[in-house]
């Protein structure tokens, strides 16, 4: 049970500002969906597979062939919006 003291913890540690009014809202909704989820634990699912996708889906890729190559930018294409470029590649601020 999710107590009005547990949600503020909660917000505060999401970075939210609730109202007290939304403490009130919440708590109980909060409430709600644990105890849905109690209820989901308590089904037997022994012996049901467990479902990775709702699709029967095993390899949705297309096969690897060899063929005709992508057309490539060149590099003054590639860098024609390029904010900021330096001998030829783009510049980038530094990264600590």
């Amino acid at each position: 049970m999710i107590t009005k003291k547990d949600l503020e913890h909660i917000a505060w540690l999401s970075r939210l500002e609730l109202s007290e009014e939304d403490k009130e809202k919440y708590t109980p909704k909060l409430n709600s969906v644990l105890d849905y989820f109690g209820e989901l634990d308590e089904v037997d699912t022994e012996g049901v597979e467990p479902t990775y996708h709702v699709l029967q889906l095993s390899n949705v890729f297309r096969d690897d062939e060899p063929g005709v190559p992508a057309v490539s930018l060149s590099q003054e294409e590639a860098l024609a919006n390029a904010p900021k470029k330096q001998d030829g590649f783009f510049k980038a601020p530094r990264m600590m």
